[in-house]
């Protein structure tokens, strides 16, 4: 690692810890930084500031964190894995499946009596319904010997669960759509530190998987053949990176419902500010990078100084489509 790629390290650990403080002090009501760290160093039950901070912010800047990382790692893989600039995290139908869990227990579950009571029951419907698409996906994957035709199945996949969800859209009441609609929009707010600390688990296996496989990783940029000549298990690459994807992006999914653009964009940005393919320098760039677009884009959300809080997707869509724009435009083409 050259000094300058540890000087960018640097810096970006520096704006993440800028925006984490921010992101804590930022919401309908201002809390400046001193009063923040106080409460963060007492404690105090009987502080004006305590709840806000710790049962509210504090849970809402670690989920966009930890969404932050997951995401942009889970685009680096797909990217690297199929070649492409334009696979994502969701390329799989990993957050098709999600909706489709979330969507029968919403629209047609109403149909049968069962009530939503908590968010545990829609991220238990969620996470099945991933589980479900990923089962198939990783099932096909023995089968198909090219990237491409997997990607390709993928998207097919994520079409033909969608048309279900559109279906089940169609017949439903609008109490029940309007929830689902609700749910697709995406949220930080909602997830509780228990369920941080699960979604931690995830997150950290995800990571470990992609940092054990960036040298395969690296060979499989040349051409599959090439990796193949270097003793790279090609079959093993895929399922292993399809796994650590499923675990990263469909437990977010599943907490936090689907979130755009962060997986697509921010491995551009990272190729770009550090110049280099070596996945060993982008996984963890891949992280502060994607922790510093979502920390921001929470804090836009949040609306600081207003009592209304804007739908992440459409932040996060704001920001990260020009980007991905920006890159097309600048390659023309992308392989």
């Amino acid at each position: 690692m050259s000094k300058t790629h540890q000087l960018y390290f640097v810096v970006l650990a520096l704006v993440a810890t800028v925006l984490l403080l921010v992101e804590l002090a930022s919401g309908s009501e201002w809390i400046s930084f001193s009063d923040i760290i106080q409460t963060l160093k007492s404690n105090n039950p009987s502080s004006a500031h305590n709840f806000i901070v710790h049962q509210l912010r504090i849970p809402r800047a670690f989920t966009s964190v930890l969404v932050g990382a997951a995401l942009s790692v889970s685009g680096l893989l797909m990217q690297s894995l199929f070649k492409n600039g334009l696979a994502g995290p969701y390329v799989l139908g990993i957050s098709s499946g999600s909706g489709l869990g979330v969507a029968l227990l919403m629209m047609a579950g109403t149909a049968f009596g069962i009530v939503i009571d908590s968010s545990i029951t829609l991220v238990i419907a969620s996470s099945l319904g991933s589980l479900l698409v990923l089962l198939i996906v990783l099932a096909l994957s023995f089968r198909v010997r090219q990237a491409a035709s997997l990607l390709i199945i993928g998207v097919m996949i994520g079409t033909f669960v969608s048309s279900i969800i559109s279906v089940l859209q169609f017949f439903t009441d609008m109490e029940s759509l309007k929830k689902f609609v609700l749910w697709t929009m995406g949220s930080t707010t909602s997830t509780t530190m228990q369920q941080n600390g699960l979604l931690l688990i995830f997150v950290l296996f995800g990571v470990f998987i992609a940092v054990f496989l960036s040298k395969s990783l690296n060979a499989f940029l040349m051409g599959e053949d090439y990796a193949k000549s270097v003793g790279v298990s090609v079959k093993n690459t895929r399922v292993w990176s399809i796994v650590a994807v499923a675990l990263m992006a469909g437990s977010v999914t599943a907490y936090c419902g689907p979130i755009a653009f962060i997986g697509l964009a921010v491995p551009h940005v990272a190729r770009n500010i550090f110049n280099t393919s070596l996945h060993q320098i982008l996984i963890p760039a891949s992280v502060l990078l994607g922790v510093c677009f979502m920390l921001a884009c929470d804090i836009i959300s949040q609306l600081p100084g207003f009592d209304y809080v804007l739908p992440i997707n459409a932040v996060t869509s704001l920001i990260g489509a020009p980007i991905v724009i920006s890159v097309i435009l600048k390659n023309q083409s992308i392989a």
